[in-house]
Formats: structure tokens, sequence, C-alpha cells
């Protein structure tokens, strides 16, 4: 058995249903490798795992279709947190985990999970990042840096994998129908309303979009639009600036 099989297979005092959830729009390249490392959550934890496609015009929906444990939904509108939201509309789980189409969690994801919410005051919260083993030295600097300013601020994106409690997903409303800043928006909220947690485990991201518009520029790009965010800046003004990577 492998280690991630033995960790989803390990007894829990107390567990908590999770669903996770993945908004996709041609994510040909990466969708199968991301399903594949979930089949053990689905098979030794009976996790939900809830692909909903934003009208993929690739091999997406097809690709998706070859995992039987997952659930597909084709929503065809392609705006993320839309998507979420159908996800978290037809899940069961008591939690809600929101993926991203080229994000691994860590083996121990789910146990992760289930001991931050055995903190009833918890509502929610995500993990840390690693981009792969492989990777140069200055995505290694770019995956501290972003993991220096969860812990010190408590913020996360959803590269993050942010998990939430159902009943705190739906007071809160879900995910905001903005073009960008939509993950931010909902931490916020999740932040504002009781405590949450920052992992210590990390998940796998891609390294994708740094490779092709390089590290540093990329930096500076999504600190600046962060900042316009913080300062005000229509999420629909900052899209602009903002280029999709598939």
């Amino acid at each position: 058995m492998s280690d991630l099989q033995s960790s989803f297979a390990e007894p829990n005092r107390k567990r908590h249903s999770v669903s996770i959830i993945i908004p996709a729009l041609n994510e040909e390249a990466q969708i199968a490798a991301t399903l594949a490392t979930l089949r053990p959550a689905a098979i030794n934890r009976g996790a939900e795992v809830i692909v909903v496609d934003g009208g993929s015009s690739d091999r997406t929906v097809e690709i998706i279709r070859g995992f039987d444990f997952a659930r597909l939904i084709e929503y065809e509108i392609a705006n993320r947190g839309l998507q979420m939201n159908e996800g978290a509309r037809i899940a069961r789980g008591e939690a809600l985990l929101f993926l991203h189409a080229d994000v691994r969690l860590p083996g121990d994801a789910f146990d992760a999970i289930n001991r931050a919410l055995a903190d009833d005051r918890l509502l929610g919260g995500c993990f840390q990042i690693r981009f792969p083993a492989d990777a140069a030295h200055s995505l290694k600097a770019v995956a501290w840096g972003i993991n220096l300013r969860a812990r010190l601020f408590r913020t996360a994106t959803g590269d993050q994998a942010i998990f939430v409690r159902r009943r705190a997903f739906e007071e809160i409303g879900g995910y905001r129908r903005l073009p960008l800043m939509e993950d931010i928006a909902l931490f916020d909220e999740i932040r504002g309303r009781g405590r949450v947690a920052i992992l210590d485990q990390r998940v796998e991201i891609s390294p994708r979009r740094w490779l092709k518009h390089g590290v540093w520029r990329t930096v500076l790009l999504m600190y600046a639009l962060r900042l316009g965010y913080w300062l005000g800046v229509s999420p629909a003004r900052l899209k602009r600036f903002f280029v999709d990577v598939r």
C-alpha cells in the first residue's frame, strides 16, 4: 500500500465527510494527474469528488469521464467562483475543499483537515504550498514567501486548497461572482466570521504560470494585483492584467 493510500486509510477518532470540488476549464494537460491522486481518497475515505467544467473546448470533459469516482457537472459558464458554488450546491460533505485542477493534495490532507475541524471554533482554512521537487531555487523562494505571507496575515488564494465548513460557506453565501480575487474574498469572509487554520502540510502547485511569464515578473504582477484589490480597484479592471495559463 502506498503512503498516500495508507494515510487515507488510517483510523481517526472523529471524521468529517469531505467533498472535493474542482473547477475546470481546458485543463486536459493537468486534470488526469490531479484526479489520479484523489483516487485513494475516494476509495478508502469515501471522499466525494466533483468536477465542474466551465465549457471546455479541449479533451477535459472526456478525460474526467474516464474517472468513475468523480462526478462531472457540465456547467458551461466559465467563472471559477460560480463553478465552485455549483459544486458546493450538490455536494454532500460536511466540509468543502476547493481544489484547483493543477494542484495536488499531500497524502495526509484529510487527516490534517479532520484534526483542524476537531476545534468547533474553526470555520475553515488552507494549506501551504510547494512547487515540484525539481523546481528552480527561485520558485522555492517564491513558495517560501507565499507561505510566510499566509502565516503572518492569515490570507489564502485558491492555489492553497481552501477548505470550509459547509454551514459557514452557506452562511457567507458562497463565492462572489467576481472575474478575479474570488478566492481571497471568500477567505476574508471566513476569517471575519471565525477562526481559520493555515495548515503545516503543503499542496504541490504547478509552476506553469511562472515558467511561461518569468518568475519575478509573475511575482511582481501577483503582488500588484493584490495591492490593487486591497486599495479597492475592481476585480473586473484587475482581470485585464491577468492572463490565464493553460
